[in-house]
């Protein structure tokens, strides 16, 4: 059985006590969907077994299949820790794909559309002593290509650039106890032109004689230590960092900005107190860094910095979306970093909160991409767009992400190029990333086909020598049309931003380590050293290119059918990776 994901859950709003519910669960296919008319949410019937959080098209969950299933069931049962009474009780899911309806002994709890972001109820009212029953109907469109998908497939097989399904429970599933006063939410906003970082705190029960105590370390020494009077439900202070350090003259090194060579995080310790007790106790961390776009390039803290990302599925092989353990999602980082890339581009995917924690430590850029719709309706902008507001409201607060990306060539949007409706779409998703994030870059549609946007991301996977001969200029860059595709719809052009190739090479090398036929890549090569070669003479190409300020392989590993990756699906080396740093540190 594979690991089932033990670390908590949301590493920068972390509670002490909490209790996992992964693990072993009843489960039940409903094809001819006969559950809610016999009432399985009060009685479940003979089941089988499922490993949660894995779906059941996983192999990791018990089941592996990849057939359509559009309505699945869970149960198991539950009890609340003795020490845990008079507390209330919240559950929280990571992710469910993609309507959830959760019961809590035979009462609905809660329902929530949705699958790539996290949601959570207070379920006390619903407990009773001793065991209780937690019931979760799902309802996945396997064939709807007007919810945000991404990269799951809408046929049965995978194929070409799209890969096994994920239905259901696909994150992990937790308790935890709280007061009725307590701290809801946490968002943190570094400003180093200022020197300082800005608190925003939501609160819920009753503030009368409450006080928020704020401590702040670095390298463990406390250097804040403040205590807040509270008296409404939202809280927004800023406190002095740069004046806590004496020595400031490598703040842009290993002093006290985050960068990928130097990750410097400030720990925090959250008290609430209420009429001189303490009635909640958070832990977060933040990171000083700055992102922005002047001149034509990418800054970070100021100073212009070269992307050098590697794209990443975030698809593992007994587990498709949902890692096998915290270990296999901070080894992604570490292999990429042991190729000198610099960070990933999250391909299609809400990645796991975990991984963000990961590239936060390790000192990885990462850019935020929400898993697209295939089609254009209107219930796609209406899924998407709430959704993608749920993602970035969850990942705001990590230093590591760097851009957002909500939507990537022109999926769901395939008319963005003439049609002024779906411009208008590619619109309104930038300008609500904006409206929620003013602190960093946003894409409006990644690979061409651009409206307004803040960098020019193109997607390019012609020959070294076509790249060359493409890049030579931004003027030339911005006139190609790679895959027969403006790099920009009519009426919008090029405003300065910078130009980043965010998909190149996609090299293939059959190492032959699955038994998946028909594998493909967008070039192929027969070993290491040509895969090598053939990353030397593309990767230059963009290095040597005055018009390119960054750029993003394609890609970290194999996924499925898909054999394009510098490392196999089950992340063994295909080439020296030694030599992939080498080149990439030329620059």
């Amino acid at each position: 059985m594979a690991n089932l994901q033990t670390e908590y859950p949301r590493p920068q709003f972390q509670r002490d006590k909490w209790l996992n519910l992964n693990g072993e669960w009843n489960f039940s296919f409903d094809d001819e969907q006969a559950g809610l008319k016999e009432k399985w949410y009060q009685s479940f019937p003979k089941a089988k077994t499922i490993n949660v959080p894995f779906a059941y098209q996983a192999s990791n969950s018990g089941i592996g299949d990849p057939s359509f299933h559009d309505v699945v069931w869970y149960h198991r049962t539950f009890s609340i820790p003795e020490e845990w009474k008079g507390q209330q009780i919240i559950l929280h899911f990571g992710a469910v794909d993609y309507q959830a309806w959760v019961y809590v002994n035979g009462e609905q709890a809660a329902f929530h559309q949705g699958g790539n972001v996290p949601f959570s109820m207070n379920i006390t009212h619903l407990l009773s002593e001793g065991d209780n029953q937690l019931t979760v109907r799902v309802v996945d469109p396997s064939e709807d290509v007007t919810i945000p998908r991404g990269k799951q497939y809408w046929h049965e097989q995978s194929a070409s650039i799209f890969y096994t399904r994920t239905t259901g429970i696909w994150q992990t599933v937790w308790l935890e106890p709280v007061a009725a006063t307590s701290i809801d939410r946490l968002r943190w906003t570094p400003d180093i032109d200022q020197g300082n970082i800005k608190l925003e705190a939501e609160f819920t029960g009753e503030l009368i004689n409450t006080e928020l105590l704020v401590n702040v370390f670095f390298q463990g020494r406390k250097i804040i230590s403040e205590q807040i009077g509270l008296y409404q439900y939202y809280l927004k202070r800023s406190f002095d960092i740069r004046g806590r350090f004496t020595d400031r003259s490598n703040i842009h090194g290993p002093g006290w900005y985050w960068t990928p060579e130097h990750p410097n995080l400030f720990d925090v310790e959250l008290q609430l107190v209420s009429d001189g007790e303490v009635v909640d106790k958070v832990s977060s961390y933040f990171g000083m860094r700055k992102v922005s776009v002047e001149d034509g390039k990418f800054m970070l803290n100021n100073k212009p910095y070269f992307q050098k990302l590697v794209l990443d599925q975030g698809y593992f092989p007994g587990g498709l979306l949902t890692a096998e353990s915290d270990d296999s999602l901070k080894q992604d980082i570490v292999l990429a970093k042991e190729m000198g890339f610099n960070g990933a581009r999250k391909h299609q995917k809400v990645e796991d909160p975990r991984y963000l924690y990961w590239a936060d430590r390790l000192g990885f850029l990462v850019w935020g991409e929400m898993a697209n719709c295939s089609e254009y309706s209107e219930d796609a902008v209406e899924r998407i767009s709430a959704e993608w507001a749920q993602a970035v409201k969850r990942d705001y607060s990590h230093p590591s992400l760097v851009v957002w990306v909500p939507l990537n060539e022109s999926w769901g949007i395939s008319r963005v190029a003439r049609e002024k409706q779906q411009q208008n779409h590619s619109l309104a998703m930038y300008y609500l990333t904006k409206s929620l994030d003013t602190t960093r870059p946003v894409l409006s549609n990644e690979g061409w086909e651009h409206t307004i946007s803040d960098i020019c991301g193109i997607h390019n996977y012609r020959s070294a020598e076509e790249m060359a001969e493409a890049y030579q200029t931004v003027e030339s860059a911005v006139s190609t049309t790679p895959a027969n595709r403006p790099i920009y719809a009519s009426g919008f052009n090029h405003q300065g931003e910078p130009i980043l190739i965010t998909e190149y090479g996609g090299i293939a090398y059959d190492v032959k380590e699955s038994d998946q036929p028909n594998g493909w890549g967008y070039s192929a090569v027969n070993s290491g050293e040509d895969l090598i070669d053939g990353y030397s003479r593309m990767t230059k190409a963009l290095f040597d290119s005055p018009a390119v300020q960054g750029f993003c392989y394609t890609q970290l590993t194999d996924v499925e059918q898909e054999i394009n990756g510098l490392l196999t699906y089950h992340r063994k080396p295909k080439c020296d990776l030694k030599a992939i740093k080498q080149i990439n540190d030329s620059k």
